[in-house]
C-alpha cells in the first residue's frame, strides 16, 4: 500500500467536492450510448413473443420446439456473458460493444431469412450471445466512466433501456401484425409479417455499433494497458475538470487498485470459499435471486393470470402493454432514489414488497376453480390477484430490476470487474432459463399456488441475503471496492 502525503486526504476530499459539482453532459451521453445495449437486450428477448405463434404454424413446430425457439436465446446469452469479460479485458470495452451490436444485427437478418426451425434457433442463439455481451459490457462501462455521486443513476439506465426495449418490441410487433392482418400474413415485399418483426432489430443494432465507436474507451481499461495519457484525457472529459493534480491523483488511485504482473483471467476470481472470492459469490447470488423471484414468469406466461380473472385472449396486447408501461415507469423511481437512499435499502424494500405480492398471489390461486384454460378466480380473488401481480412488477421494477445491474457494475474490485460481472451475468441467464422452463410443468402438475409460493420463498430468502451479505456501495469510488473482501480472502 502506498503511503499518503499528509495533504492528500484533504486534496481528495476537495476533488470529490469538485466532482459532485461537475456532472458533465458528456458522461451522461456516453452512459446513454452504453445503455443502448440494454435496449437491444430487452428488444431481442421480447420481439420473439409476437412472432412465435406464426413461426410455429408455418414450420409445424411441436410444443417443445416452439418453447425452445423462445428460450434458446437465454442459453446463448449465458455463453455471451461468460466470454464477454475476457474479451473486454483483452480488446477493450468499446470493441466488445461493437461486437455485441454486430451479433444483434446478424441475428436479426438471419432470423428474418430463416427457412426452418433449426436455422431460426441458430440465429436466436447468436442474438442471445449478443444479449449476454450487452448484459456485461454496458454496466461495466457505465460504472467505469461515471462519477461516484451519480453512478447509481447512470447505472440504472441499463434497466430503463431494457424495459423500453421490451416495450418497443411490443409496439413494433403489434404495428407490423396489424398492418399485415396477422403475424403469419404476407406484407411488404411478399414477406410474412413475423420476418419483418425480426428484421426491425437491425436498426438499433447498427446504431449501437456506430455510436460505440464514437465514445471514449474506459479509463480503467486504458490504465490497465499502460495508456496513462489517454486515460487522463478521458477522465478530464467525463469529470469536467482541468485540475491536473486531481487527475493525477485519480490515475494513481486507479493504477494502484489494478496493479498486477499478468493478464486478467477467470483464475483471478478464485478464493477460499467454495473456489471463489466472497464478493464473486455475492454477485452470483444477486443475479440468481433477481431471476428466482419469477419476474419473467409474469412477462412470459401472464396469459393464464389475465384469462383467469376474466380477460379474453384477444386482450393480451392491452394487458401486456399495461404491465410493460408499469415496468418502464417504476424504473424512474430507482433512478431518482438510488444515489440518495442507497442500494441496500432499496433491495431490502423490494424483497419485502415482492414477498407480500407473491404470497397474496399464491393465496389467491389457492381459491381457483377449474384447470388449464378453464381455470378462474371467483369473486374478489381475481382483482386481488391482478393488483398483487402489478404490485410485484412495481416492487421489482423500482428495486431489484435496476439495482442489481448497478451493483454488478460497481461492486467488484477494478482488476476483476469484467471477469466477475461476466460470471454473475452468466449465472443470471442460466437462472432465467431454469425459471422460465420449469414454470409450465410446475404450474401444470403442482398448481399456480405452489409456483407462486416458491417464488415468494425466494423473495423472502433474498431479503435476509441482502441484509446479511450485500455491501453498500453508495458514494464509494470504484477504487475502494473489494478492500474488505480482499482482507477476508488474504
Amino acid at each position: 500500500m502506498s503511503a499518503d502525503h499528509p495533504d492528500q486526504p484533504a486534496a481528495r476530499a476537495a476533488d470529490a467536492g469538485e466532482e459532485e459539482r461537475r456532472t458533465t453532459t458528456k458522461v451522461v451521453l456516453i452512459s446513454v450510448v452504453a445503455a443502448i445495449g440494454g435496449f437491444l437486450f430487452g428488444f431481442d428477448t421480447a420481439v420473439v413473443n409476437g412472432a412465435v405463434d406464426a413461426v410455429a404454424a408455418q414450420f409445424g413446430l411441436t410444443a417443445f420446439l416452439k418453447g425452445f425457439a423462445v428460450s434458446c436465446a437465454l442459453l446463448g446469452a449465458a455463453t455471451g456473458a461468460w466470454f464477454a469479460g475476457r474479451l473486454a479485458d483483452r480488446f477493450g470495452r468499446k470493441a466488445v460493444m461493437v461486437i455485441g451490436g454486430v451479433l444483434f444485427a446478424i441475428s436479426a437478418v438471419g432470423s428474418a431469412f430463416a427457412f426452418g426451425v433449426w436455422d431460426l434457433i441458430l440465429w436466436r442463439v447468436v442474438g442471445g450471445v449478443g444479449v449476454g455481451v450487452a448484459s456485461v459490457i454496458a454496466p461495466t462501462y457505465i460504472a467505469e466512466v461515471a462519477p461516484a455521486h451519480v453512478r447509481g443513476r447512470l447505472g440504472s439506465l441499463q434497466q430503463l433501456a431494457i424495459t423500453v426495449g421490451i416495450f418497443a418490441a411490443l409496439l413494433s410487433d403489434a404495428f407490423i401484425a396489424n398492418t399485415a392482418g396477422g403475424a403469419g400474413e404476407e406484407t411488404w415485399l411478399g414477406w410474412e409479417a413475423w420476418r419483418w418483426m425480426f428484421l426491425v432489430g437491425v436498426i438499433p443494432s447498427l446504431v449501437w455499433a456506430f455510436l460505440a465507436l464514437q465514445v471514449p474507451e474506459s479509463p480503467r481499461y486504458l490504465i490497465a494497458k499502460g495508456e496513462t495519457q489517454r486515460a487522463t484525457d478521458v477522465l478530464r472529459e467525463v469529470l469536467g475538470t482541468r485540475n491536473l493534480g486531481a487527475l493525477q491523483r485519480k490515475v494513481a488511485d486507479i493504477r494502484t487498485s489494478m496493479q498486477r504482473e499478468d493478464e486478467p483471467s477467470l483464475s483471478d476470481l478464485r478464493g477460499p470459499r467454495l473456489g471463489l472470492k466472497p464478493i464473486v459469490w455475492i454477485g452470483i447470488l444477486l443475479s440468481v435471486f433477481q431471476q428466482a423471484v419469477g419476474i419473467n414468469v409474469i412477462f412470459y406466461y401472464s396469459t393464464s393470470l389475465w384469462r383467469s380473472v376474466g380477460f379474453e385472449s384477444s386482450d393480451a396486447f392491452t394487458t401486456s402493454t399495461i404491465t410493460s408501461v408499469t415496468n418502464v415507469v417504476v424504473t424512474f423511481i430507482a433512478i431518482a432514489t438510488v444515489d440518495r437512499i442507497g442500494r441496500k435499502p432499496l433491495l431490502i424494500a423490494g424483497s419485502a414488497t415482492m414477498f407480500v405480492a407473491l404470497g397474496v398471489m399464491a393465496v389467491a390461486f389457492s381459491q381457483s376453480v377449474g384447470t388449464g384454460e378453464d381455470l378462474s378466480l371467483p369473486g374478489a380473488w381475481g382483482p386481488v390477484a391482478v393488483v398483487a401481480a402489478n404490485l410485484f412488477v412495481i416492487g421489482f421494477g423500482a428495486t431489484w430490476g435496476p439495482i442489481v445491474w448497478v451493483l454488478l457494475g460497481e461492486m467488484f474490485p477494478n482488476r476483476i470487474r469484467a471477469a466477475a460481472l461476466a460470471v454473475a451475468a452468466a449465472a443470471q441467464w442460466i437462472a432465467n432459463f431454469t425459471i422460465s422452463t420449469t414454470f409450465p410443468p410446475m404450474s401444470e402438475h403442482l398448481g399456480l399456488t405452489v409456483a407462486y409460493g416458491v417464488y415468494a420463498a425466494f423473495a423472502l430468502l433474498s431479503f435476509f441475503f441482502v441484509l446479511k451479505a450485500v455491501p453498500e456501495t453508495k458514494g464509494r469510488e470504484l477504487e475502494e471496492m473489494g478492500s474488505e473482501d480482499s482482507a477476508r480472502s488474504a
